[in-house]
């Protein structure tokens, strides 16, 4: 099993390009089984739930070649096999994403109840509900959704859906069923993460009749067919975020490509607020960090708030900012996990619930600590980089599962960081 070895104490300094979003390709990925023509990707990070996502796709019959420069090359033709079994999928908790596309196609698919990261509970009752709206059976069988539609449907049929909570994937889920749906559908509380229009987008190329997406409020007009397309995916903020916590704990002076000011505007707030300089052109953000940072409270929420998915990466800046600090983690109930293992290098921080509060300290020392899920994995490789002596970040599978290469990428600016066997 790989593990990360980190000689803390430098600084950042260069350039370096972000990925394109797992949370987009995902759906994307899934976007393909809703027609019988090529669909090509491109900026498709490597990332190892793509990797697992391809071949659940692929165990259905779907053609999925990458190509030489990023892209995947995707033909769903022959599907012939609308399951994903739990084998495919024990590891990712997107593969319930098939479930709406294999619905509006086939008019049947069994799936998997999802697994993933041990950060709590993500229930698919709100997937389930809102299929059902839209004229599907479903039922829970032996750990498996079997959703056929109801006597009668030829199709899925437009409804009217609003989730008792704000849910990317039963958006995505819904965004992909409605557009081969027969009649219009409205989605209420739909989340509003760009990763949702980054999908809408290529489903209106594949010729997909929906407005209001990035809001609250999105309308779905079904059509008979869906088309081939070629669509670019979006650049992963969570990466871009990760990497901007990284520099801004350690120092230096780096240039993101591809990184979006406005799909970060709570976590650039908080770092400017801690004195952080960034600035943003068209398509990057440039960071520079000097001398010891503020301490920043702050409260997860859903998109525009600060995402969860950066609290971690936060938290390790926190613990070594000048001055206490509180997070506050509203969305998983389990999302304090890394506390334990930051504490291990030395960071001084108490939970209460769902509050860390957090004493910053001048030095964090090198340890063995061990990663528990994909954005506590992050945490401790920054808090390696500005730890005295080495750091070891066991379990790495967790961060492999969302950053491409990430060692290789802060290798490239300054970084005292290898992946040994």
């Amino acid at each position: 099993m790989d593990k990360l070895i980190i000689r803390g104490g430098r600084s950042l300094q260069g350039e370096l390009t972000i990925s394109g979003a797992k949370n987009a390709t995902l759906p994307e990925l899934c976007a393909a089984l809703l027609t019988d023509q090529a669909v090509t990707l491109t900026n498709v990070p490597r990332l190892q739930d793509v990797t697992t996502m391809l071949k659940l796709i692929r165990n259905m019959g779907v053609s999925a070649e990458h190509g030489a420069d990023g892209s995947v090359h995707l033909m769903a033709g022959g599907l012939n096999n609308p399951e994903a079994p739990y084998e495919l999928v024990k590891t990712m908790r997107a593969s319930v994403l098939a479930l709406g596309p294999l619905l509006a196609r086939f008019g049947h698919a069994k799936v998997s109840l999802p697994g993933g990261c041990a950060i709590g509970s993500r229930p698919v009752d709100q997937h389930i509900k809102g299929l059902q709206a839209m004229g599907a059976q479903i039922k829970v069988d032996h750990g498996y959704m079997l959703a056929q539609l109801a006597p009668g449907l030829k199709r899925l049929r437009g409804a009217h859906i609003t989730t008792d909570m704000v849910t990317v994937t039963g958006t995505e889920n819904f965004l992909m069923a409605a557009a081969l749906a027969e009649g219009e559908t409205i989605l209420e509380n739909a989340a509003q993460e760009p990763e949702i229009p980054d999908l809408a987008e290529m489903l209106i190329k594949m010729g997909a009749h929906i407005e209001g997406h990035g809001t609250s409020k999105i309308r779905i007009q079904g059509v008979e067919r869906l088309y081939g397309c070629t669509h670019q995916v979006v650049a992963d903020r969570i990466e871009a975020g990760t990497f901007l916590c990284a520099v801004a704990a350690t120092g230096g002076d780096v240039v993101l490509r591809h990184a979006r000011e406005d799909h970060l505007d709570a976590v650039v707030d908080k770092l400017r607020d801690a004195g952080v300089s960034i600035e943003a052109g068209a398509d990057f953000l440039r960071v520079r960090s000097q001398g010891r940072l503020k301490a920043q409270s702050f409260r997860t929420t859903e998109y525009p708030g600060f995402p969860t998915d950066m609290q971690a990466q936060f938290m390790a800046l926190n613990c070594i900012a000048a001055g206490s600090s509180k997070v506050t983690e509203t969305i998983f109930e389990n999302r304090f996990m890394h506390v334990n293992e930051l504490v291990r290098l030395g960071a001084h921080i108490q939970i209460d619930g769902k509050v860390s509060v957090i004493e910053g300290v001048e030095k964090l020392s090198g340890a063995t600590v061990m990663a528990t899920d994909l954005r506590a994995s992050a945490s401790l490789v920054i808090a390696g980089l500005v730890a005295e002596g080495e750091t070891c970040v066991e379990r790495i599978y967790h961060l492999d599962r969302g950053y491409d290469r990430m060692e290789e990428k802060l290798r490239s600016i300054g970084a005292d960081i290898e992946r040994v066997k």
